[in-house]
């Protein structure tokens, strides 16, 4: 499977650089604030990522205005601009009708962009993001984001990747040693210093909790529990001022979900669902567990004890000894070996195969 990169201009003339891969109903991503569409292609933190979308589905993602391939020299990081980005990537790429994934920063585009358009959006899919930018929400808070810019604009051009690491262990503390050498290279492949502190501070500022409110279609919003860049209390709030969503906590605290951890096949469980498939992996392999079973399973296979998966998961350790009985049951596993025989099945959900190529 090969991606095609392409490109589009915007209203106020920045070019903008799209890509699209796979077959299927199409689901656009929309931008975040690090992408670069070549440099993520067979990364270590984004990869299962695009072969998870990519199963079933055309995916369309694109670099936002000031990184990756898009136009580096930018004016204009509004709200406005932002959703305007996406409507001329959306037309450029012949779409109709499509799903919509915001992920992190890119939540408050999809919102506003579901919001002025709900004829074109059939699902809204939200992960790790929020209605209330960083800034917005208290006085500490906004003391965070002026501290984080400031960490952006002084330390990310540096040859020592002390600043950036910051923002590393903030964004996927779960990493291994080579998904975070990669994620700190991002930081100074996806966009400049300055740039990058600029749309840091704007993405800051965004209030879509008005808008949340006109969003007429369905929404499935996801978060981890334990997430450090956005707090789990903001995808609540989010799916409470959304008319029709429904919120699902996962387990963790990495923002981007990692490809080895319980979380990531119950978030493409869900996804699926919502978008109304199964998740192949998921159907073929464990095809009779809910999405909580899949994470309790996910779970045992990363090595916790029932006591604690009743910690991390906020279930009583009788709640978890139920989960798993019925989970036993279902996968016709019993005895000593029954826990060990069910968290190795599940552990082979956590092997995708290779995108392939640019």
């Amino acid at each position: 499977m090969r991606q095609q990169i392409r490109f589009c201009t915007a209203a106020d003339g920045v070019r903008i650089a799209f890509a699209t891969f796979s077959k299927g109903p199409p689901i656009v991503r929309a931008s975040t604030w690090l992408t670069h569409l070549e440099f993520d292609w067979e990364s270590p933190v984004w990869h299962h990522w695009l072969q998870g979308l990519a199963d079933g589905h055309m995916v369309v993602r694109y670099d936002e205005r000031g990184c990756g391939l898009s136009d580096w020299a930018v004016e204009d990081l509004s709200l406005e601009a932002w959703v305007a980005d996406l409507e001329a990537v959306v037309d450029a790429a012949g779409l109709e009708r499509f799903a919509l994934l915001g992920i992190s920063h890119g939540g408050p585009i999809v919102i506003a962009y579901a919001a002025r358009h709900p004829e074109r959006v059939s699902h809204l899919v939200l992960y790790g993001t929020y209605a209330r930018g960083r800034s917005t929400r208290s006085a500490q808070a906004r003391e965070e984001a002026e501290l984080l810019v400031s960490l952006v604009r002084v330390g990310w051009g540096q040859a020592t990747p002390a600043f950036r690491r910051a923002f590393t262990t903030l964004f996927v503390p779960g990493a291994t040693p080579e998904q975070m050498d990669w994620f700190d290279a991002l930081q100074r492949r996806s966009t400049s210093p300055e740039t990058a502190a600029r749309i840091r501070r704007a993405r800051g500022e965004l209030d879509v909790t008005a808008l949340a409110s006109r969003v007429t279609v369905p929404a499935l919003v996801l978060h981890a529990r334990d997430d450090a860049v956005v707090p789990v209390a903001e995808g609540r709030l989010l799916a409470t001022l959304l008319p029709d969503a429904r919120f699902v906590p996962l387990a963790g605290g990495n923002h981007i979900l990692l490809a080895d951890e319980p979380a990531w096949p119950v978030f493409l469980a869900e996804l699926h669902a919502f978008l109304g498939r199964a998740a192949p992996s998921v159907a073929q392999e464990l095809p009779k567990l809910s999405p909580r079973e899949l994470e309790v399973l996910g779970l045992v296979a990363a090595g916790l004890d029932n006591q604690g998966i009743a910690a991390r998961l906020y279930l009583s350790v009788r709640t978890v000894e139920r989960h798993l009985s019925n989970i036993y049951t279902k996968l016709g596993v019993s005895g000593k070996a029954g826990r060990a025989a069910a968290a190795a099945r599940f552990s082979r959900l956590g092997e995708p195969p290779s995108v392939g190529g640019a």
